[in-house]
């Protein structure tokens, strides 16, 4: 089983004025993101607007930070689509560009059962062979990836983590229970990261890793290294952006971030709106302490 670990940053994709992919501006942020220790990429999951691209330039951004990555570095693409024949066809050309596993969500406006997500699931990786990194996020969704269907796909080999977003921390408590040394937790509610890690959360894909990766990275190095204390010290300071970050408009403070950090990648694609002024200070104020982190 690949082992997941460390800060995996959810990436967003910096559009540049005309809002074309500005690949200038995603060499420099990615190499940001490498100078504060992270551990991979997650190119193409929702942080990085997948949705709103053609499958050409989700391709070319997924080749793009596989031409960037070290071979220590870990490649999870995200390849979500509508329909399992998508998924499939999406993760075959990952896996040919050579990424490790693919990150993946219940595929969007279906609301799957349970059934139907076990067999969804069990269809990609007979077709693929790529390893899955369950995504959980039925605020998104509308639809749990649930204990019945964790029972059903915890034996198949390509069934390799859940990156828990629901969250609620007791979810996280009865996956790391329930499924020891069969499916890895990932941490994916960030406002809640070192509960996680007390769990046994050893990965952490991070859409605020974009803006805020140094605090987050000492934060997981220091739990690695058992200081405990001074992790949870960090995620304290972390807490409030983060917590401005959840109330809304998500991916746009995450862009507005990476600009306050002087790495700056674009605005949003439509349907996102931009931030009004008192939510671009209100993120602001809660980035201070970040912004200045030594």
């Amino acid at each position: 089983m690949l082992k997941l670990s460390g800060v995996l940053p959810a990436l967003v994709t910096p559009f540049d004025a005309a809002g074309q992919i500005d690949f200038a501006a995603f060499g420099a942020h990615l190499a940001a993101l490498r100078a504060a220790g992270v551990a991979g990429w997650v190119p193409c999951g929702s942080s990085g607007e997948y949705n709103l691209m053609t499958d050409a330039e989700r391709d070319s951004v997924l080749r793009f930070v596989k031409d960037f990555a070290l071979p220590s570095e870990t490649l999870i693409a995200g390849t979500n689509a509508p329909s399992t024949a998508g998924v499939i066809a999406n993760t075959l050309r990952a896996r040919d560009m050579g990424y490790h596993a693919v990150l993946l969500a219940v595929p969007f406006y279906t609301k799957p059962s349970q059934a139907e997500i076990v067999n969804h699931f069990n269809a990609v990786t007979s077709a693929t062979g790529m390893d899955i990194v369950l995504y959980s996020y039925p605020g998104k969704d509308g639809v749990e990836i649930g204990y019945e269907a964790l029972d059903a796909l915890a034996d198949n080999p390509h069934i390799i983590g859940i990156k828990e977003s629901s969250g609620v921390l007791q979810r996280a408590i009865g996956i790391s229970t329930r499924y020891a040394e069969r499916i890895q937790l990932v941490s994916g509610s960030d406002d809640i990261a070192w509960d996680f890690m007390q769990w046994g959360a050893d990965s952490w894909i991070c859409g605020p890793a974009n803006c805020m990766a140094k605090p987050v990275c000492d934060m997981d190095a220091a739990f690695r290294a058992g200081n405990h204390a001074r992790a949870k010290e960090i995620m304290q300071a972390l807490w409030p952006a983060m917590n401005v970050l959840e109330s809304g408009k998500f991916v746009q403070k995450l862009k507005y971030g990476c600009e306050l950090q002087g790495t700056p990648v674009g605005e949003c694609r439509l349907p996102f709106g931009p931030l009004t002024d008192a939510e671009k200070a209100e993120f602001a104020a809660a980035m201070q302490g970040i912004i200045t982190w030594k």
